[in-house]
């Protein structure tokens, strides 16, 4: 009878491979806000060498030195401060009641069948509107005083909240839904502990298109007779082709624009500092 040999072949020797940590293996690259400052800083420097090298002629766009130093003297003289104060009252109670309006309108169409069915598709209706077409009939009905024009940014703040929140309400995981109902939540207890904490991401990113589109809104309502603000600089330096004085408000439209922003991003760090979510590579 014959016998199998129980001897085995030597095992082959393994290579091993020494793991790194991921941010042992990274290359050196600059810190992230030099890395966000180098494409204004660029940009700015591409239109110094045209404006020092005549491509751009100073009747065309004025150079940074000059608007610069326009920007100084309005500020001395509490020309822009005060343009700033006044177009920043009307984002304000623009966006409260625009906010306002599509947070109550977001809630009746997310949180309950009737009120999607009788909400959303009139909501999707004048979304479609143009904001300039509708300038003279603000006019018929509200005058020619503020109120049309924050109801002008009102209305650009109301359609950004309503869509993202609804989709918010609407994106709420059904399981989770589910297990509170397990859990003897009631409806309201539902809304509170699941459906509005889910909503808060959506609803985030709807506040920073809403502060945005409020800022753009004000462009135009403040071209419907306006005698104070950063748009009503803005005519007076377009009849007199005051272009330093243009780019001044246009910086400062961008300028408070970016404050806000930055404002609801910090904001969303603190409120959303529970969950955790991918940041790049």
């Amino acid at each position: 009878m014959s016998t199998v040999s129980s001897t085995r072949p030597p095992a082959p020797a393994l290579d091993l491979v020494t793991i790194e940590p991921e941010h042992a293996r990274r290359r050196w690259s600059p810190p992230r806000p030099l890395r966000r400052a180098a494409g204004p800083v660029a940009t700015l420097l591409l239109w110094y060498v045209l404006s020092a090298t005549g491509v751009l002629a100073p009747d065309v766009l004025a150079g940074p030195g000059v608007v610069f130093g326009k920007a100084l003297s309005m500020i001395a003289d509490g020309e822009l401060p005060t343009a700033i104060a006044v177009s920043a009252q009307r984002v304000l109670f623009g966006f409260l009641i625009g906010a306002a309006a599509g947070l109550a309108l977001a809630l009746a169409a997310g949180l309950f069948r009737l009120g999607e069915d009788l909400v959303d598709a009139t909501v999707g209706m004048f979304r479609t509107l143009p904001w300039v077409g509708l300038i003279p009939l603000f006019i018929i009905w509200f005058g020619i005083n503020e109120e049309p024009k924050i109801a002008l940014v009102a209305l650009g703040v109301s359609f950004p909240i309503y869509f993202n929140v609804y989709a918010g309400i609407r994106g709420v995981d059904a399981q989770l839904v589910e297990a509170g109902r397990v859990l003897g939540l009631t409806r309201w207890g539902l809304v509170r502990h699941v459906v509005l904490p889910g909503t808060v991401p959506s609803a985030l990113v709807g506040l920073r298109y809403a502060l945005g589109t409020a800022w753009l809104a004000l462009v135009w309502a403040e071209q419907v007779n306006a005698s104070q603000g950063i748009g009503y600089l803005m005519n007076n330096a377009q009849q007199f082709f005051q272009t330093d004085v243009i780019v001044v408000c246009l910086v400062t439209y961008a300028v408070l624009g970016l404050l806000c922003d930055l404002v609801v991003r910090l904001g969303g760090k603190y409120l959303l500092a529970w969950r955790s979510s991918f940041e790049g590579a």
